[in-house]
């Protein structure tokens, strides 16, 4: 495995102390390999004889002072190093001891939101208070333990909660509260977390087919093609040929007549049948009308 230089992904956070209370610092710190923890008070290595009574641990990458009855003699600035052979990485913050004290004060509250299914969601709050406020965040009051899926971070009076992938089933109610000794608060929203639309249209399932399949599919619809186009072209042809012998019908030229014999013998029948067609050229019927009678 490779060597990493540690990195703070959480560093510390300043404290506000009422005299007497404890007063608790701590980080989170990563590295390859584990790196080693060394306290700091205002640039001083943090000794058991320069501060009797502290309670330090590193377990886990998380490094932790805890000072159990401070004094305004404690105030100062705090810092932790963490050295490994790759490099190394410091975090600071101030402790500042009071005899004032304050209840917790929501300078910015919780926020209800609508979100879709997989969307990040970051709930914040800003909080002040002396002593400095524990601060803990609820869903449907059970308490949000810090995880990769949840996260709890704070940044000065700024604490968020963010959720890295929501889905439906984290909608409900979240609260957050903030307590000390003189107090405590809580600010409550709402978050909806939008599924998948529940009348999604049924999407058109498509069947594959092969290519052979798809080639005798093609070769079938251009023989049907050619099919009704000779089909069609027959059917114009018998069209045009059956105007075409209506019209020569229509306009047939009679048949010539042969000339009439020399004998005084009457003609035959074939003779007057051809005489009767010489004189009514076209194939309609003429029918003769009633002669009119002459007016006296």
């Amino acid at each position: 495995m490779s060597t990493q230089a540690p990195t703070f992904t959480q560093p510390l956070q300043s404290v506000v102390a009422l005299e007497g209370s404890a007063a608790t610092f701590e980080a989170q710190v990563s590295g390859n390999p584990v790196p080693e923890v060394s306290w700091f008070r205002d640039g001083q290595v943090l000794t058991a004889a320069a501060l009797p009574g502290a309670q330090i641990s590193f377990s886990d990458g998380r490094a932790v002072l805890m000072i159990p009855a401070v004094t305004a003699a404690h105030s100062g600035r705090f810092s932790v190093r963490a050295t490994n052979g790759a490099g190394q990485a410091t975090s600071t913050a101030e402790l500042l001891v009071t005899a004032e004290t304050a209840p917790p004060n929501f300078i910015q509250r919780l926020q209800s939101m609508t979100v879709r299914q997989g969307s990040q969601v970051r709930l914040d709050v800003r909080v002040t208070g002396i002593p400095t406020p524990v601060v803990k965040f609820y869903r449907e009051g059970a308490e949000i333990q810090s995880s990769a899926d949840f996260q709890i971070v704070q940044d000065g009076d700024l604490y968020s909660l963010l959720i890295a992938e929501a889905f439906p089933e984290d909608s409900g109610t979240y609260s957050v509260s903030a307590s000390n000794s003189s107090g405590r608060a809580t600010s409550t929203a709402e978050l909806l977390v939008q599924g998948e639309e529940e009348a999604v249209p049924a999407k058109k399932s498509k069947t594959i087919i092969s290519a052979s399949q798809i080639s005798q599919t093609r070769q079938t619809r251009v023989e049907k093609k050619m099919e009704a186009h000779y089909e069609a072209t027959a059917m114009m042809h018998m069209q045009v040929e059956g105007g075409a012998v209506a019209q020569k019908l229509a306009h047939k030229t009679p048949p010539r007549v042969p000339p009439k014999p020399t004998s005084k013998s009457p003609p035959s029948q074939v003779t007057k049948v051809s005489a009767a067609r010489q004189q009514s050229p076209s194939p309609v019927r003429h029918v003769k009308g009633p002669t009119p009678t002459p007016v006296r």
